[in-house]
């Protein structure tokens, strides 16, 4: 293996989140516009060139691969990919494989992730509620969703709810989202909304809900004894004394979590982006077709973690959007 990824501020990069298409079937309020531009298929990297630029990032020590989109499992072939990744599990150079993904397509593919080395997902879910579920997906319909989390546990996925938090939507659906994954026996993470793209319109402030005013009010009903557990990603944990359950808040808004990331991201396009809340990217797909896996897409890949930085701007505080990127959330990678 080549010498870990060391960023300037001496952090490990030991997670990659690779977006492998801009597309989706759902147009979240609060992550693209209904009326979307796609790239064209010719700008995404291949499946093949997604395999080569993730071995190599595994070869430089990423032990933990995530899947996102968009929806990854609406890309042709996705299934492929997968199966290509389970031989890095197999050889112990990749600790984990995940996915993040909108639950549509789970009831088709749920067995075939299992078969190729997924041990849990992530699963976007912000309303039990069908009529907001359709409001603020646009296009989805709740019960696909609810069959695709069926599908999954079936299948022997463990299952983690992601749930935006959204002033006036879900505020009165807290308690009943939390039993709800208690009831099933998933762990549920709530984020804050975060200012990605333009959205048409939508009202970003009036969007934000903090997470520690959602905490409080979980408070209200429960004991929360924080834990001091990571999964490798930015989320905080508390476990409820009175259920056992483990809680996640993931607050680059209201509290960043910048001095413990390791982690980038890279784009269906082949951008690598060293922090979420900066523009700040590198182009790897020039390097990766001209060259493939070889010593210059290497380099390519440490300069680009070279230019980590500290920590993104995000801000809210002040009832204004600073820090805003003019990028999607379905382009970088959910």
């Amino acid at each position: 293996m080549d010498s870990p990824l060391i960023d300037p501020f001496q952090r490990a990069i030991t997670y990659l989140r690779v977006s492998v298409t801009d597309r989706c079937d759902f147009r979240c309020v609060y992550c693209m516009s209904e009326n979307m531009t796609f790239l064209p298929k010719r700008d995404l990297l291949t499946l093949e060139e997604l395999d080569t630029v993730c071995t190599t990032f595994i070869d430089m020590g990423v032990k933990k691969l995530r899947i996102t989109g968009g929806e990854p499992l609406v890309r042709k072939g996705i299934m492929g990919f997968f199966e290509g990744m389970t031989r890095h599990l197999e050889s112990g150079a990749l600790n984990e494989l995940t996915v993040t993904t909108n639950g549509s397509q789970l009831e088709r593919f749920a067995p075939q992730l299992v078969a190729a080395g997924v041990k849990r997902i992530n699963v976007s879910l912000d309303t039990l509620d069908e009529e907001k579920f359709a409001r603020v997906t646009r296009w989805g319909r709740l019960p696909q969703v609810l069959r695709g989390l069926d599908a999954a546990q079936a299948a022997g996925l463990r299952v983690k709810l992601n749930v935006v938090a959204l002033k006036g939507f879900n505020e009165d659906e807290l308690f009943s989202l939390v039993e709800f994954c208690k009831s099933r026996d998933m762990d549920i993470t709530f984020i804050e909304v975060m200012p990605m793209g333009d959205l048409g319109g939508e009202d970003r402030i009036g969007q934000y809900w903090s997470l520690k005013e959602l905490r409080a009010r979980l408070a209200e009903q429960y004991t929360l004894i924080d834990l001091a557990e990571r999964s490798g990603g930015p989320a905080r944990y508390v476990a409820l004394q009175e259920t056992g359950q483990k809680v996640g808040f993931i607050t680059p808004l209201s509290h960043n979590f910048c001095e413990s990331c390791n982690r980038v991201r890279m784009t269906c396009t082949g951008e690598l982006f060293m922090c979420l809340g900066q523009e700040d990217r590198a182009d790897l797909r020039e390097a990766l077709r001209t060259h493939g896996d070889s010593p210059e897409l290497r380099a390519a890949i440490r300069a680009a973690i070279n230019l980590k930085p500290e920590g993104h701007d995000f801000d809210y505080s002040r009832q204004e959007i600073g820090g805003q990127m003019s990028r999607h959330m379905s382009h970088t990678g959910g």
